[in-house]
């Protein structure tokens, strides 16, 4: 092609054609096939953890509740008792700086005062909300 002085160019077609951004594309689609599974394994490891890291800071909240009023909050008061007061002699919460937590996976975490395991126990059902399992699905207690 000519410009306008008549002076030959090239047009520059600089770019990639669709086979190569196929094979791009089918690369990055077998790296994440690969990778993948890896990473949601690591993703219900972190739930666990963080289940864990909720029943300690739990069990700390409760030890203040009985530091102060001089017992656990008995089952039916629940855990709630942290938030809320039930009219328990020299409370002095709340006890909790937010609102008292779900578990991971959404559902409320168990208590029961006194526990099987000791004075209480804090416990999760996992992702399946059932006893038992194992991965993601597998328990947490403050007894373990």
């Amino acid at each position: 092609m000519k410009n306008k002085e008549g002076k030959r160019y090239r047009i520059d077609r600089r770019g990639f054609t669709l086979i190569e951004l196929l094979v791009v594309m089918v690369i990055l689609a077998m790296l994440a096939a690969l990778v993948g599974p890896k990473l949601f394994t690591k993703v219900g490891k972190g739930k666990q953890s963080a289940a864990k890291t909720q029943i300690e800071l739990l069990g700390q909240a409760l030890d203040s509740y009985r530091l102060d009023t001089g017992h656990y909050p008995s089952t039916s008061e629940g855990l709630n008792a942290l938030v809320t007061s039930t009219g328990a002699t020299g409370w002095d919460g709340p006890y909790l700086k937010k609102a008292l937590p779900n578990d991971p996976w959404g559902k409320p975490y168990q208590y029961q005062s006194p526990g099987t395991h000791g004075e209480y126990d804090i416990f999760s059902y996992g992702a399946d909300g059932a006893p038992g399992g194992e991965g993601e699905n597998k328990d947490v207690a403050s007894w373990e």
